[in-house]
Formats: structure tokens, C-alpha cells, sequence
């Protein structure tokens, strides 16, 4: 379980992250990162988006589990306000954790990298 101060609970904070974040996908996941104003900074945030396209109850709670414990250690190397929403796509259903993992990571990592100049 995450801390209660680390969920993402408000629709409006879901919707701040997806709207204004940026998003980086990957073959299981698709990540919304937003990095509030430093004055607004407390520990980074989490929520997560496991639609029915995923499956049945049983199958998204799974899903939900594997990613919540999966966010958990890399809440801390996150910035300070930092927002981040985790989107599981159908193929989180038959990935192993391992996959799940990498392509966490992989999305993390490319939603907090800088943009290329156009």
C-alpha cells in the first residue's frame, strides 16, 4: 500500500496530471508525469488508471497490485510535487512483473526527460 500523503485520490488531480503532464508509453503502461510549482512541493504522487478494456475485476485488481508495489520504491527518487498517473493498457493483463517493471521505468524515464527543441 502507498502512504495515504503519496495516493492520488481527487479526480481533479488525476485530470491535472493527464491534461498538463507529460506522457510517455510503453508497451504495458502509459505514464502522466506533472512536476508541480516548488511551492506546492510535498513527496511525489501516484494514482492509477486499470480500465475494463484490461478484464474482469480480478484481473485489474492484479494489474493494480503489481503496479502499486512496482511505484512504491520509485516514489522516493522522484522530485518533491511531483505527479505521476500510471495507465495500464491491455496487454498489463498476461505481462509478467518483470515486463511491468521495465516498462515503468522505461516510461518514467522518458516522461521526466527534457524535450527536444523543435
Amino acid at each position: 500500500m502507498l502512504a495515504a500523503a503519496q495516493r492520488l485520490r481527487r479526480s481533479t488531480d488525476f485530470a491535472a496530471a493527464v491534461r498538463g503532464g507529460r506522457r510517455a508509453g510503453r508497451g504495458t503502461v502509459v505514464v502522466h508525469f506533472l512536476l508541480d510549482e516548488p511551492a506546492h512541493a510535498s513527496q511525489a504522487r501516484a494514482g492509477f488508471v486499470v480500465s475494463k478494456a484490461v478484464g474482469n475485476a480480478v484481473i485489474r485488481n492484479k494489474v493494480r497490485r503489481r503496479l502499486r508495489h512496482l511505484v512504491r520504491p520509485r516514489l522516493g527518487e522522484l522530485p518533491a510535487g511531483a505527479t505521476v498517473v500510471v495507465r495500464a493498457l491491455p496487454a498489463a493483463a498476461e505481462a509478467s512483473f518483470e515486463t511491468l517493471g521495465t516498462d515503468l521505468d522505461a516510461a518514467l524515464a522518458a516522461a521526466q526527460r527534457p524535450r527536444r527543441p523543435r
